[in-house]
């Protein structure tokens, strides 16, 4: 398609976002000059009115917290992987006008580990809950062949890790946050809590740690991540998950495939390093 096309990152707070980095970094490469890559601050009740102002140019957004589940009343289709977490951090404007979303969250994770020859494990740990850790879930039922601990704070949070477990077709067994140290154990530990709240847990790293999944990227490394690298553990961080979920959505907004993974890395670890 010809003329100027258009994405942008939405969320709220979206100042942070190393979104645009990534995609424009994207565009460069593939010869992209009439795409560009904005952010915009939207919260939920802002949401319906920015979609209904987007005219043909917009080719799909990017959505982070608090949008992921908001959006998907406003869409005309969403995929089976968005469904299966009910989260939505994609949205391709197809050819005909429809809204249709996606989840390259859930693909990322799986994409991340598998670069670092992470293919199957026998049991894994997720520490927290909410979207994120859904998505976790949702990639440990392709990952890991065993049950899964979420260490995960109230009762509530509890009920709900389980139901995403039955959901997911994965063996989610519930453990109370205080014992968070006991989970680090597992072959696979993904932690999806904001930051600082996994930096009590530094102390607790096994001698011989397995693999940790930090989703973070800012702060980089964490507490907890440091603390693992220097036990001799293999660590995949936040800007691992976030430069394949945004290949993916490169890929799906564009249509040019395969995105240039290199060059989306090393603009957001050179952002990262100038912040």
């Amino acid at each position: 398609m010809s003329g100027i096309r258009r994405a942008a990152v939405l969320g709220s707070p979206i100042a942070h976002s190393l979104s645009p980095v990534l995609h424009r970094a994207a565009y460069a490469e593939l010869g992209l000059d009439h795409w560009s890559y904005d952010r915009f601050e939207v919260d939920e009740a802002a949401l319906p009115g920015f979609l209904d102002g987007l005219d043909a140019s917009w080719a799909g957004l990017s959505l982070t917290m608090p949008l992921k589940r908001a959006v998907i009343p406003l869409l005309d289709e969403i995929s089976a992987t968005a469904a299966s977490v009910e989260a939505v951090n994609t949205v391709v404007f197809t050819e005909d006008g429809r809204r249709a979303g996606d989840n390259t969250d859930i693909p990322g994770m799986i994409a991340a580990l598998r670069e670092r020859g992470i293919d199957k494990v026998e049991s894994a740990a997720v520490l927290g809950a909410g979207a994120t850790a859904s998505s976790a879930l949702a990639a440990l039922a392709a990952v890991c062949s065993g049950p899964v601990t979420a260490c995960v704070r109230g009762p509530g949070r509890a009920a709900e890790m389980r139901a995403w477990g039955e959901r997911l077709g994965v063996d989610v067994v519930v453990a109370d946050w205080a014992d968070a140290a006991t989970a680090l154990s597992a072959p696979l530990v993904i932690a999806t809590t904001p930051a600082g709240a996994t930096d009590a847990l530094a102390a607790s790293v096994p001698k011989t740690p397995g693999i940790l999944f930090d989703v973070l990227y800012e702060p980089w490394p964490t507490a907890l991540a440091t603390a693992w690298s220097s036990r001799g553990g293999a660590v995949v961080g936040g800007l691992d998950l976030l430069v394949h979920q945004a290949l993916l959505q490169v890929e799906r907004m564009t249509g040019r495939a395969p995105a240039p993974l290199g060059a989306m890395r090393q603009a957001g670890e050179a952002a990262l390093t100038a912040r």
